[in-house]
């Protein structure tokens, strides 16, 4: 009801700490510092900066720097593709259905005439939750079934696709290949929605799935008895042969956010011109400065 912008921490709960109304998520117009572009740099200079080791491991994790493969999984009888980001591309051959977040673009496109209401009210549930909810570790899952299925490009059998509220527009492409057998999020989903499980990587006897750990590969095509280790970079090679792919290096690390809709944010110096778009304030005019005024709040 106070019509803002809240952080995640201020609807932690679900509801505004201000009025106590529900919160939900919208997608805005935001104004970010692209901090992303200096990621390896920042990675490259922590061991210059006078800090405690456990600082810069801190900092480490917080740039994220993983290598893996971005990947192209075709949709049945469609002309488009979703796209995912995975560190172990040496899974591939253990993906048996894909999921999408709720807020990915495609989602709308993929419901089917007969899975459209399910979906529309499963995306709007999500909405309605927070980050931290949706992260939280032993969360029972629930998703829906899109009602459309999409190819496996290494296998080329299909695989249906899912959305679930477990899978973050955040980080990667908002879509992950599942991998039961080595991942236990797809795994407790897996067996929420009794989808099957196809376990590629050899796990030690005491071991039970879901095995995330590295291995021997089996049923895994022209790299079954190879390390899984070992076998990433040729997997990104032959993806990228095949058309379907190519290795990458993702960050954890996301551009900062510096607006707020809120008078009492930073005011952006950009003139939104009817004729010529945003334009920046010229240098003389600035700073920009707020008028006083005795009650900002939203009529």
């Amino acid at each position: 009801s106070c019509r803002t912008v809240l952080s995640a921490e201020q609807a932690a709960g679900g509801t505004c700490e201000r009025c106590d109304s529900d919160v939900e998520q919208r997608e805005m117009l935001q104004w970010f510092a692209r901090i992303s572009a200096y990621a390896d740099r920042l990675l490259d200079h922590l061991d210059q900066i006078d800090w405690s080791p456990i600082t810069r491991q801190a900092q480490a994790h917080w740039i994220g720097r993983s290598q893996g493969a971005r990947i192209h999984f075709p949709v049945a009888d469609a002309d488009t593709s979703i796209e995912i980001v995975t560190t172990r591309p040496d899974t591939l051959w253990g993906a048996t259905y894909l999921v999408l977040a709720p807020e990915h673009p495609l989602v709308e496109q993929l419901a089917t005439d007969e899975t459209r209401a399910a979906v529309t009210v499963y995306v709007e549930a999500a909405r309605s939750m927070s980050l931290a909810q949706r992260q939280t570790v032993g969360t029972r899952k629930t998703g829906v079934f899109t009602g459309t299925w999409a190819t496996h490009p290494a296998t080329g059998q299909a695989i249906p696709i899912w959305i679930a509220d477990y899978v973050l527009t955040g980080y990667g492409t908002g879509a992950i290949m599942a991998v039961p057998a080595h991942d236990r999020r797809d795994f407790e989903f897996a067996r929420a929605f009794d989808l099957p499980v196809s376990h590629v990587i050899e796990a030690p006897e005491d071991e039970t799935l879901p095995y995330e750990g590295e291995g021997r590969l089996v049923a895994s095509g022209p790299f079954t008895g190879q390390d899984s280790a070992d076998a990433r970079g040729a997997i990104c090679e032959w993806l990228k042969r095949a058309g379907a792919g190519e290795a990458t290096v993702q960050y954890r690390l996301r551009d900062w956010c510096l607006s707020r809709q809120r008078y009492w944010g930073p005011p952006i110096p950009v003139i939104h011109c009817s004729d010529c778009g945003a334009v920046p304030v010229p240098d003389e005019d600035l700073p920009v400065r707020l008028p006083d005024l005795e009650d900002y709040r939203p009529d």
